[in-house]
């Protein structure tokens, strides 16, 4: 995904959860992306903010929100509905860009962030100039398509892809028990033995527990 494709899926869902570490604790306000460009995502806080202390001092932050209706139906004592949508989720490493750097670079998305800051002088912009995360896509009721889940993995600024959560090793025996199990429909077999693709993994386990040879390993381990 390219970092345009990455802001308009958070854009898309407006207000996120953005998460820093406080000492030894994490800590969580709601806030949005508000521009990008070849250097990466920018949003706003202001330095009279913890939001802001616990940025300079850590320079990372983890950021996610839902593209959904979010609350869940429960269909009976054992069921529940989720509204197919989509989450996304970023993590990487963040600096402080003054305002005269966003006039500089003399492009009309940064225009907001300029009259904020006259607006409100104690406002600051933050970049998130590495990164990586992930699209979740789902429809767990396959209303829509023959498959729960679309996982869409990305990086930029040189951080590499998280990889999938779980593989099949070649203690494989070629049962086909991960198979039968999997819901999700993302274990295939190749020529050699069964496999998982991570793209429609949920890594909801099943597979792992069911596994009669311990081939299948996720990267806790």
């Amino acid at each position: 995904m390219t970092i345009k494709e990455i802001y308009e899926a958070f854009d898309k869902i407006g207000s996120c959860t953005f998460a820093t570490i406080n000492g030894t604790y994490p800590e969580t306000r709601i806030a949005h992306f508000l521009a990008y460009d070849e250097e990466g995502i920018y949003f706003s806080t202001m330095f009279t903010k913890p939001f802001y202390k616990q940025l300079i001092e850590t320079k990372k932050v983890a950021v996610c929100g839902l593209c959904a209706e979010t609350k869940v139906t429960e269909i009976d004592e054992e069921n529940i509905y989720f509204e197919p949508g989509y989450f996304a989720r970023i993590n990487g490493d963040v600096k402080e860009v003054s305002i005269d750097e966003l006039k500089a670079k003399d492009n009309p998305i940064f225009k907001y962030f300029i009259a904020d800051k006259e607006r409100y002088p104690a406002m600051v912009a933050f970049v998130l100039y590495r990164a990586r995360g992930e699209i979740f896509d789902y429809d767990f009721e396959m209303e829509n398509r023959e498959n729960k889940v679309e996982r869409v993995r990305f990086s930029y600024g040189g951080f590499s892809v998280e990889p999938a959560g779980l593989s099949i090793t070649d203690k494989c025996i070629n049962c086909g028990q991960c198979f039968n199990i999997c819901s999700f429909k993302a274990i295939y077999k190749d020529d050699t033995k069964y496999s998982i693709n991570g793209t429609r993994c949920d890594e909801c386990g099943d597979c792992y527990l069911k596994c009669p040879v311990k081939a299948i390993i996720h990267k806790g381990e």
